[in-house]
């Protein structure tokens, strides 16, 4: 029943509850509200229409209850809903434990990531129930709890609650922690923490301690358990999942099966709550009569005196030695506790009660150690004497030195170490700035000079030289030299050059070449021709292309390499022409021509002839062996004009010659047999043998008609002659036109063949007003592909059939270019000395060409553009000017199309109102920005020391480098670059944040206005003010944005920089350091980030600033590029994007994003995040991508799919437009085991690969794996974990939408507004701008691609585990939590790029602080004007194979383990190979020609065959995927075409077949 009103009711479940039963006696109500009323204590509830249920928090089960239930609305009231509702006596199956006993009850609960957040909720219901069982107050039970992972923490102690209600309260809100398992450490705490009278722990009363875990623990558990017992505490171990149960038995007190409990899961937990409070009950009743019975009730805990006095000696590298003094009373051990003050979990050793002195040893050099002396008495501690100390660092080598360097070898000498036990050489060659994979070397501590050999020349290596000490290596000592570069061939000359060849000669290399190689181009081409031509100094290029320019290049090949190559050109003669035409066996009706063959490489010859007095010419085409041909069919006495031509095998036609000749008189026919064709007559006789009976006529004319008589001839006479007529072909021309593939630059024309042989066809294609282009195509061609056409421009084409008879009417068309021009140009913004232009993006384009021209004087400025701009502004113009902008867009293979123009005019100047005097004299003029910073957009802070030691007149020598270096930028402000500056002395001041200023002219003016502070050299402080005070959110920084830092001093630090420096670079910041005068250049390497040789500059003085200005410009500007921005990685700066922060899947992050929860990763320390079904996240496209994604990158996922993953195909990663379109991404469908990868390519059209196989199907099986997919312009290479799978061929890509948003997660068959996503899990998420990062990245965050290991420890008092091998490179940064177990110190990072060394001076006196002596490297000279535009330069050679992957950053040091002596572990195996070279495809060989007919009389032989013809055309109408149609491969009636769904290559089928 329910109460009801005429409007529509409203509907409650109720439970509620009063002592007594009574009457309605008033009532009150109000609109849209529902009353209740519970009388005897009469009391009365409102509860909201949208609430069901009412909860009672005074219920009393004794007792029966009314409940009456009133619907309001408006003024009106309903009819009382009623029920009386009582329970029996027995309501409740809980167990409630009643012992009169007291008890003090810890629980301690494990809050490690394996856990979970879900799962914990599920103890928080766990110990409700646990303390719903017992009565809770101060005098009767008190219960503590602590949670513990890596290090445990008080929750509450026992005295901190003193009704069930609160600790009910504290239960429900107790927060997750997180982290490692370390149980044996939160053991310890307890007793020294939880169970003491300050706690709230009272004496002679029972003690019961509750651990709750779900694995086992990483440190020992058995000692503190042992002590907990040992002082009365009665302990029970609930394990859940995967813990450990014979742990568990080793914690809990004994009997074992009434104390240790192991379940399952965490949902069946609530199974074991009544039999442990059962068991709990039982035993706080049983421990308080054994106290009671035995009257001598366990004394309170006494705070027991700690040891006094700790002194640390005997201090090494590895081992000190720790002493103190004695505690007072009965000691019967001291417990010594040792570990890292950075972090690592701890060590302890127990010595005896009378020894008072103990040495720690295998301790990591050069690290301070936080120590820990406990007296352990019988039942208890005492407090902790505590001290530190810091071991010290290994000696390392001195006076580094390279020499003897020869083009592959070089030598390595260094100054011993005292007491090594070795050394160990690393050397790697630096490729773009950063060292390659290095070799290693180890020698005796008795050698101290390495040659190393096999090097590369002309490289420049690092060689860094460690000082071993048995398994521990000294920081390094590094330094860098360049080998020799290959000895090359030098004066390259030709002779002998004619219209297909060239003779070179050069003067030869070393001795130590093995040959020659090479290589030639045309000049104005892309097709290059390479020969290997053994151990000579001269060659005869052969078959060039006559009237061309050739660039060619001699390189000197050795076993190491080729050596730079000696070039010069030269440009091939014309053609010559036929030689010595002359005629012969002239008659009415014929004649004979011949000639000299021009050349050996003729292939044809174009005879053609006209009678002078008019009529149409006649063509043939002669092989190019013969050199005569008889001429048929003349008319008599008439004057012939004979034209030849030679034409070569590169189609090149020479000049035609000409020769005039007349035929003769025509003379009567006697009777023969004739042939008269029926026009004009004439005859023409054939014999032929008696047993013949067929005979081929010709040349004959086409389409005409003739007569053919056969008369037998006998010994004595002819005989009966047989007539009969006949009619030959026309020249039929070739039909059906069709054009296709119509592009910017080029489209394709077929044709369909005559029914007739042909020759070939000739082509004709012009413009409109254009001269008419020409060439000739073999008989078996019928499409052809028209390239390096105008765009938007129709053309004229004609195919001409060609016959041994003539040519047959052309067949005509229009085809037509698209149009590459840029809509809708206007000038915008226009200011005194500014103009922007804006367009319409054109769809295609990857580039544009914007010009600004001055009218008055014509002068130009000229910048580049990406393909996702539609605007651009130029700056610091003249007022009152007309200006023109001109516009081209571009394709990626360089095509440009139409200039688009558009007038307009700066505005003048206004009349300026008087200004005070500036503080310092100004620069005249604006700086222009320069080409390399236009498309930067970075948070820059320059840092300036104004320290006493600059003085007034180089302070101002520092604002102009600011004022010039700040003018390099383009776009200033919250679009581009945010420029802010701080000075320091003894502090630092902000002279303007990131925000104050949003463009150049503020911001050069704001420059100006910097006065000097004065004072102390304090950087390190600057640095950290920098940091907390500008690279902030109030300071204007923006999200993934790069943060660039360049800090300018003249004098080392009078702080520390190390350490504020080393969490710049590890948290992203990109570093530069610029020094000058007494600047220490070591420090400068540690401010700056690495490679030092791209952050790092000195200079003398200030006035040399300019010789460094270009290079800290670009430098800048290309970490700060907005296509790839800088960011860190692997330890190092790479360009690329850190996808994970830009969704803002980061710890501080993290929670503000719906739908996503954090898990444990691959290790405890590595956070992961789940996204959850229907997550969704997004992010706009111009916030993560402002200018697309480059032409080369690598995806990195590390990943892993769930249980609840969907069997649907979903997107890991996807580009949608704005219409939710999908532009680029990456697939996974679980149900068909594949993976796909799709994109738009330069043409806009939509393709993509598939793969699939064993390796594939492993990212399905439910495991963590990282996935890297390096995109390059032609090929998609997929990569698991760091193992190649397959690479499959794609085209170039063409530039995406920045208009749309990218997503993770999202299914495939989402539409529109129902976009729905998949749950998976993803710990990584990188896009590098580098192709190579696949080869180069270890993925150690990979459990099983860690395969160092550590040597088994010596066997000590419980055969305690040896230490753990090396540890692996540092992973991502993670949650700080307890470190795992100690190894060995690992091999100390390289040290940073470093100047060369100078020589040695004279040791003089020891004198004031002078400037630094030879040895830094020289500043570069002032740059030279530009050379004139070089030759098109040679593709290099195919590169070597690729080195293994780069060395990470040194792992941090491992923790020590017990006393074992561990050894490294097992050199890693070689990376990947490197990235497979690229090459040019070969060009389109020429078409074939058909043979030249026999000569007239009996059937010549076949004519030679032609050369190999244009190679077959695939159409693209044949093959499946996105934007399929025409007739290749049907598709079937039903089919439909998703951009998810990727079919296999299909086959031509029958019209019957489905």
């Amino acid at each position: 029943m329910k109460p009801t009103l005429a409007s529509q009711p409203l509907a409650f479940r109720l439970d509620y509850s009063h002592p007594h039963v009574c009457t309605l006696e008033e009532a009150r109500w109000q609109r849209d509200a529902m009353k209740t009323w519970v009388c005897g204590e009469q009391k009365e509830v409102e509860v909201s229409k949208q609430d069901a249920k009412l909860l009672i928090d005074d219920f009393d089960p004794s007792k029966e209850y009314n409940f009456k239930v009133v619907a309001l609305s408006g003024g009106q009231q309903s009819k009382p809903l009623q029920l009386e509702f009582s329970l029996p006596a027995e309501t409740s199956d809980e167990f409630m434990c009643r012992t009169p006993a007291v008890s003090d009850i810890v629980i301690l609960v494990d809050g490690s990531w394996s856990i979970g957040r879900i799962n914990f909720r599920l103890v928080r219901t766990f110990l409700e129930n646990l303390v719903r069982a017992f009565t809770v107050e101060f005098d009767k039970t008190r219960i503590g709890l602590a949670q513990y992972s890596g290090d445990p923490r008080i929750e509450w102690h026992l005295n901190t609650h003193s009704t069930k209600a609160a600790v009910m309260e504290a239960v429900k809100n107790l927060p997750y922690k997180g982290g490692n398992t370390l149980t044996g450490l939160a053991l310890t705490f307890i007793l020294e923490t939880s169970f003491k009278p300050e706690s709230g722990s009272r004496p002679g009363v029972p003690k019961i301690g509750i651990l709750i875990t779900d694995g086992k623990s990483q440190d020992d558990v058995i000692p503190p358990a042992r002590s907990l017992r040992e002082a009365g505490i009665e302990l029970f171990a609930i394990g859940v999942k995967n813990a450990d149960e014979n742990e568990l038995k080793a914690i809990a007190s004994p009997p074992e099966e009434t104390h240790v409990y192991n379940v399952a899961d965490f949902s069946v937990m609530s199974d074991i709550v009544e039999s442990l409070t059962q068991t709990v009950c039982e035993r706080v009743e049983h421990l308080d009569k054994q106290i009671k019975v035995e009257g001598n009730p366990a004394p309170p805990p006494v705070a027991m005196a700690p040891p006094r006095d700790l002194v640390t000696s005997d201090i090494t590298a590895r081992s000190f030695r720790v002493t103190w003094t004695h505690a007072p009373g009965q000691v019967e051990k001291y417990r010594v506790v040792y570990y890292p003050a950075s972090g690592g979990r701890p060590e302890e050793k127990v010595v005896q009660g009378a020894e008072n002195t103990v040495e720690l040893s295998y301790l990591n050099s050069l690290t301070e150690y936080q120590l820990a002396v406990f007296a352990v008495y019988r039942s208890s501690a005492s407090e902790a004497l505590r001290g530190s100390a810091t071991t010290l660092a290994l000696p390392m080598v001195n006076d580094l030195e390279l020499l003897d360097i020869s083009h592959s070898t070089m030598t390595v000498r260094w100054m011993a170490a005292a007491g090594a036990s070795g050394y160990m050489i690393l050397y790697a060659p630096l490729t773009g700035g950063e060292p390659a994979d290095e070799k290693e070397v180890k020698v005796e501590d008795t050698v101290n000079v390495v040659e190393l050999e096999g090097l590369t020349p002309a490289t420049e290596y690092t060689v860094t030289v460690y000082a071993l000490y048995g398994e521990e290596a000294s920081d390094p000592m590094t330094s860098q030299q360049t080998t020799l570069p290959l000895t090359p061939a030098t004066n390259l000359r030709f002779s002998d050059v004619d219209h297909s060849s060239s003779r070179l000669t050069w003067d030869s290399a070393s001795g130590k070449a093995n040959g020659y190689r090479i290589m030639y181009v045309k000049t104005d081409g892309v097709q290059t021709n390479e020969v290997d031509v053994g151990r000579v100094t001269a060659w005869l290029l052969r078959n060039l292309t006559s009237l061309t320019e050739y660039t060619v290049g001699v390189f000197a090949v050795y076993n190491e390499g080729q050596a730079e190559a000696a070039t010069n050109s030269f440009t091939t003669k014309t053609v010559p022409e036929p030689q010595d035409l002359r005629s012969s066996d002239i008659s009415t009706d014929r004649f004979r021509v011949s000639w000299q063959h021009p050349a050996s490489d003729v292939v044809m010859y174009r005879l053609s002839w006209t009678a002078s007095d008019g009529g149409d010419s006649k063509e043939v085409l002669v092989n190019g062996d013969i050199n005569s041909y008889l001429i048929l069919g003349l008319s008599p006495t008439t004057k012939y004009e004979v034209l030849l031509a030679a034409v070569y095998a590169n189609e090149a036609e020479s000049d035609d010659v000409v020769l005039v000749e007349s035929t003769g008189t025509q003379k009567p026919l006697a009777s023969a047999e004739c042939l008269f064709p029926f026009l004009n007559v004439f005859v023409l006789q054939r014999m032929a043998p008696a047993g013949q009976n067929s005979l081929v006529l010709q040349p004959l004319l086409s389409d005409t008609e003739y007569q053919i008589s056969i008369t037998p001839v006998y010994p004595d006479g002819d005989g009966p002659a047989a007539v009969r007529t006949g009619r030959t072909l026309p020249l039929s021309a070739p039909t059906n036109l069709r054009v296709s593939e119509e592009w910017y630059n080029r489209f394709r024309i077929s044709w369909d063949v005559p029914p007739s042989p042909t020759m070939g066809y000739r082509v004709v294609y012009q413009p409109q007003s254009e001269r008419a282009l020409k060439t000739f195509v073999g008989e078996d061609v019928n499409t052809m592909l028209f390239v390096t056409l105008l765009s938007g421009t129709e053309y004229s084409v004609k195919f001409i059939a060609s016959y041994t008879t003539g040519s047959s009417e052309p067949l005509s068309g229009g085809p037509k270019t698209l149009y590459l021009g840029v809509s809708g140009l206007n000038a915008s913004q226009v200011k005194v000395s500014s103009i922007c232009a804006q367009w319409q993006p054109h769809r295609h384009a990857s580039s544009y060409r914007l010009l600004l021209e001055s009218v008055p004087d014509g002068h130009k400025q000229e910048t580049r553009l990406s393909g996702g701009a539609n605007r651009h502004c130029f700056n610091s113009l003249r007022a009152d000017t007309q200006y023109k902008l001109s516009l081209r867009a571009q394709l990626q293979d360089g095509t440009e199309g139409p200039e688009v123009s558009v007038a307009a005019a700066t505005l003048p100047v206004p009349t300026p109102k008087p200004t005070a005097p500036p503080t310092t004299t100004p620069l005249p003029t604006i700086p222009a920005a320069k080409e390399v910073c236009k498309a930067a957009r970075a948070d820059l802070v320059f840092l300036v020391d104004g320290s006493w030691s600059i003085g007034d007149d180089n302070f101002l020598k520092i604002i102009r480098f600011l004022y010039s270096t700040a003018g390099a930028l383009d776009r200033i402000g919250p679009d581009g670059t945010q420029v802010a500056i701080a000075q320091f002395s003894d502090d630092a001041r902000t002279e303007f944040k990131l925000n104050s200023h949003s463009d150049k002219e503020r911001l050069l003016d704001a420059i100006n206005r910097i006065s000097y502070k004065g004072g102390n050299t304090k950087t390190g402080r600057a640095i950290q003010h920098v940091k907390e005070n500008i690279f902030t959110v109030e300071g204007g920084v923006r999200r993934g944005i790069p943060n660039v830092l360049v800090v300018l001093t003249d004098g080392r630090s009078q702080d520390d920089v190390n350490k504020v420096s080393k969490e710049m670079q590890m948290e992203g910041y990109i570093v530069f350091a610029i020094g000058f005068a007494d600047a220490d250049y070591g420090e400068l390497v540690s401010i700056a980030s690495k490679p030092s040789d791209r952050h790092v500059f000195f200079v003398d003085d200030l006035d040399a600033f300019t010789k460094i200005e270009e290079k800290l410009v670009t430098f800048v500007c290309e970490a700060a590029s907005a296509t790839c921005p800088s960011v860190p990685m692997s330890g190092s700066s790479t360009p690329g994007f850190r996808m994970m922060e830009l969704f803002g899947l980061a710890e501080s992050r993290y929670g503000s994003v719906a739908g996503v929860s954090m898990v444990p990763g691959t290790f405890n320390t590595f956070p992961c995040f789940h996204l959850h079904a229907d997550a969704f996240l997004a992010q706009p496209t111009r916030y993560i991508h402002p200018e697309g994604l480059p032409s080369d990158y690598t995806i990195s996922l590390l990943f892993r799919l769930l249980p609840d993953t969907p069997e649907e195909p979903f997107a890991l990663w996807e580009v949608l437009d704005q219409k939710n379109e999908p532009l680029v991404g990456v697939i996974l469908d679980h149900g068909g085991k594949t993976l796909t990868f799709f994109n738009n390519d330069f043409k806009g059209d939509f393709q993509t690969v598939t793969f699939e196989g064993p390796d594939i199907k492993k990212l399905f099986y439910g495991s963590f794996h990282k996935l890297h997919i390096a995109v390059s312009k032609t090929s998609a290479k997929v990569l698991i974990d760091c193992s190649a799978v397959d690479e499959k061929s794609i085209n170039a890509a063409g530039n995406i939408s920045t208009d749309g948003v990218e997503v993770l997660g999202r299914k495939v068959r989402s539409r529109g507004n129902k976009d729905s996503s998949a749950p998976f899990q993803l710990q990584a998420f990188d896009i590098v701008c580098s192709t190579s990062w696949a080869g180069r990245d270890k993925c150690c965050e990979l459990p099983g691609l860690v395969r160092s290991k550590g040597r088994r420890g010596r066997r000590g008092a419980r055969g305690r585990r040896g230490r753990r091998g090396a540890r692996g490179r540092r992973g991502a940064r993670g949650r700080r939590g307890a470190r795992g177990r100690r190894g060995r110190r690992g091999a100390r990072g390289r040290r940073g790029a470093r100047g060369r060394r100078g020589r040695r001076g004279a040791r003089g006196r020891r004198g004031a602080r002078g400037r630094r002596g030879p040895g830094r490297q020289g500043t570069p000279g002032p740059q030279g004007e530009q050379g004139p535009s070089g030759r098109p330069g040679f593709p290099g050679q195919n590169g070597q194979n690729g080195q293994p992957g780069e060395r990470g950053q040194s792992g941090e040091k491992g923790d020590k383990g017990s006393p074992g002596v561990g050894v490294q572990g097992p050199r890693g195996p070689p990376g990947p190979p490197g990235a497979q070279g690229q090459g040019r495809p070969g060009s389109q060989g020429p078409s074939g020609r058909p043979g030249n007919p026999g000569s007239p009389g009996r059937p010549g032989n076949p004519g030679p065959v032609g050369s190999a013809g244009s190679p077959g055309y695939c159409d693209q109408n044949s093959c499946v995927g996105y934007n399929v149609g025409g007739t290749g491969c049907r598709e079937p009636q039903g089919w439909r075409f998703e951009p998810w769904l990727i079919h296999a290559p299909c086959r031509s089928v029958p019209e019957q077949d489905t």
